[in-house]
């Protein structure tokens, strides 16, 4: 199984922007402790981070025929993308939508995700751990699932 993991803007400063709200561990600890448990999960990973929306749209699209799944940190895209939201829709793969924060526990507007609908779950307020939980439900999907792709 392989795992496109696709971060939005802003998630490369993590540990020195807003750490009471996004935590202190770097971009780079995310992106070891992410391959860590993919690897211990028996999946590859493929990180990638952008700060362009048109930038995670691309790499959507690209991931058709490359990858079996997508764990997705749209950042601020998530309240506001259409565009994203379509992406994400238009895709035969399953997404799972990760947050490094609560969202609900956080400004009004960010209440409102447009792009949880389209994806199979979303999972929010665990810092880098809701990573690490989209890797383990993704897993668990496919072996559940009558699509199961081999480990």
């Amino acid at each position: 199984m392989t795992i496109l993991v696709l971060n939005g803007p802003i998630i490369n400063l993590l540990g020195s922007r807003e750490p009471s709200v996004y935590g202190v561990e770097s971009y780079q600890a995310l992106c070891e402790r992410v391959e860590q448990t993919a690897a211990a999960l028996g999946i590859a990973a493929e990180i990638f981070q952008t700060n362009s929306e048109g930038g995670l749209i691309d790499r959507l699209h690209e991931a058709i025929g490359r990858y079996d799944a997508v764990v997705l940190n749209a950042g601020g895209y998530t309240h506001t993308s259409v565009a994203l939201r379509d992406a994400i829709s238009a895709l035969p793969l399953p997404v799972v939508e990760v947050h490094l924060s609560n969202i609900y526990a956080r400004e009004e507007f960010r209440h409102t995700s447009l792009t949880a609908p389209v994806c199979i779950g979303s999972i929010a307020g665990f810092g880098i751990d809701s990573y690490l939980l989209a890797l383990q439900a993704l897993k668990n999907h496919f072996t559940k699932s009558s699509k199961a792709v081999p480990v």
